[in-house]
């Protein structure tokens, strides 16, 4: 199975921080927040991961290189100067992913979430699964919710997408090349009831600003003072 990292945004709310580094390079506990998640995949029967790469993002390969001291390959899709979207993005990367099924993981958050758990195949006719949260507080009024049928744009009680899915390739068959979100995307799949989901009750943290990611690193080195941290 393959598994993509998005580390292709500017990180606008993160300067001046991302004057000098794209998002997922910086750090918490003195280790790059995208290192997390590929330390983490690793882990998994998955031997290919593809990172895109626009803003600062020649420091991506500088820094990982090639995947050689996880034991996996690192390919990256390079956006250019303008970033394409989380949707655009990964359409762009489908020429590097061998396979139907792939992971997506936003390299800007963290957590303690098990990538293993994922599913490696979905169900006929469901053509992504969605890891969903509880509303942070940055996201009060959430993103989706979740009916017996599966994902629902609305519903009584709201969650937050995580960042973390499972796709089918041709989730993406109905876009064009170039520059798309991933939200109306998603809705559009809504409709056809081809999008399931599940909650995730652990830890889970959206690196948006200077701030929050002060509050992670201070989190993660109390954690491994205490020997609680396990990642």
């Amino acid at each position: 199975m393959f598994a993509m990292i998005l580390a292709a945004g500017r990180g606008e709310r993160m300067r001046p921080l991302t004057d000098r580094l794209p998002k997922p390079l910086l750090a918490v506990n003195d280790k790059p927040l995208i290192e997390y998640h590929i330390e983490k995949l690793s882990q998994l029967p998955i031997s290919n991961i593809v990172i895109n790469q626009a803003w600062l993002g020649h420091l991506l390969p500088q820094h990982l290189g090639n995947g050689e001291r996880w034991d996996l390959k690192i390919n990256y899709s390079d956006e250019g100067s303008n970033a394409l979207e989380t949707a655009g993005g990964i359409k762009k990367a489908l020429s590097l992913i061998d396979g139907d099924y792939f992971i997506v993981i936003n390299g800007d958050v963290w957590t303690d979430f098990d990538f293993s758990t994922l599913p490696k195949h979905l169900p006929q006719g469901v053509l992504a699964h969605l890891i969903l949260i509880e509303n942070p507080a940055h996201n009060p009024n959430g993103d989706f919710a979740l009916s017996s049928s599966g994902l629902i744009a609305n519903g009584t009680k709201q969650f937050t997408f995580s960042g973390i899915a499972v796709y089918h390739r041709q989730f993406f068959d109905n876009i064009e090349e170039g520059a798309s979100a991933l939200g109306p995307l998603i809705r559009q799949h809504l409709v056809d009831e081809t999008v399931s989901g599940e909650v995730y009750s652990g830890q889970w943290f959206d690196i948006g600003t200077p701030q929050r990611l002060e509050q992670l690193d201070a989190q993660l080195r109390t954690d491994l003072d205490d020997g609680d941290l396990t990642l």
